[in-house]
């Protein structure tokens, strides 16, 4: 006859049975299929009101508001657009996305470690480290980080004029900046397991062009607390197989429109075939809107979100 102890193994081992997890980034372990999912929560991020022009919509405060008056179900806070690192002021933001029944569910910081100068490079490692205790003092469990860029391009007009693509700094090459960025987020890693902040890299410019970029640098870091924020906008050619190979590492999926035309470029994206694709990856977690189109954010926001309801199928 079983015991007691053997009774309870059996049974907990039926019930994680049943659930179906995305590839480990730490392995190389193919996904499963998913098993039976609920539709994501879909969340505003804060950048889809600001976008780095709109000082008007720059407030958190204001930003939350609209969110909840909305019916988002979280917000994602753009670190740039913080008024303070003073505690009083984080656990304010805490308290006014409580009154809106909202969760802060993400931290959207910028970073760059595509420089031969070790003295950067560390102050890059530095700030990271910093931003992650930033997301522990609001309680965000997840945090979107870049590899960066190596600074050759102009501006970001000029970048994006570009489709993303930079020369490396004279004399260095990319080979070496894997290497660098591989080892500044490995000393960034003790603090987020420590703040129980999971990292995102997200599909952007420098060495996240790629997926292929985007899974050495994963893979190369070797952890659970860096996986990928999987943007469905950043890759600007061929979208779905490419998304289709990072989405089963994601722990944050980011969803672009562009109504009024997009301030850089604008896809035709097919977002019942991106709902698939992230369902299919086994990925349940926040779908985080980044509104980049030129239509005021009063229309263009609720439109958006009443399109990613229509294609994953949530109330």
């Amino acid at each position: 006859m079983p015991t007691r102890r053997q009774l309870l193994a059996g049974a907990a081992a039926a019930a994680v049975s049943g659930v179906t997890l995305a590839a480990d980034p730490s392995t190389d372990a193919p996904p499963q299929a998913p098993g039976k999912q609920r539709p994501p929560r879909i969340g505003l991020a804060s950048y889809s009101l600001w976008q780095f022009r709109n000082d008007n919509l720059r407030s958190l405060e204001k930003n939350l508001d609209l969110a909840g008056e909305w019916g988002f179900d979280g917000v994602e806070i753009l670190w740039r657009q913080l008024e303070s690192n003073d505690n009083g002021y984080l656990q304010k933001l805490k308290q006014r996305a409580l009154r809106h029944g909202l969760d802060l569910y993400g931290f959207s910081t910028h970073q760059t470690f595509l420089t031969p100068d070790p003295a950067k490079r560390k102050a890059n490692v530095d700030l990271t480290i910093h931003q992650l205790e930033l997301a522990y003092e609001l309680g965000i469990p997840s945090m979107r980080v870049q590899s960066g860029t190596w600074g050759t391009s102009k501006d970001f007009d000029d970048l994006m004029a570009h489709r993303g693509i930079e020369p490396p700094v004279a004399g260095h090459t990319d080979e070496e900046a894997f290497k660098w960025t591989i080892d500044c987020f490995q000393q960034c890693i003790p603090t987020a397991e420590k703040c129980g902040v999971t990292m995102g890299l997200e599909n952007h410019w420098g060495l996240g062009r790629t997926p292929e970029g985007v899974l050495r640098i994963v893979k190369g870091v070797n952890s659970p607390w860096l996986r990928v924020t999987c943007d469905m906008g950043n890759f600007l050619e061929d979208p779905y197989d490419k998304l289709a190979q990072i989405a089963p590492y994601a722990s944050m999926v980011h969803a672009k429109t562009y109504y009024g035309g997009g301030l850089w470029y604008t896809l035709d994206l097919d977002y019942p075939r991106v709902a698939t694709l992230i369902r299919k990856a086994g990925y349940d977690g926040y779908l985080s809107l980044e509104f980049e189109g030129k239509e005021d954010a009063a229309t263009g926001v609720p439109k958006s979100l009443a399109t990613l309801r229509a294609a994953f199928g949530t109330r």
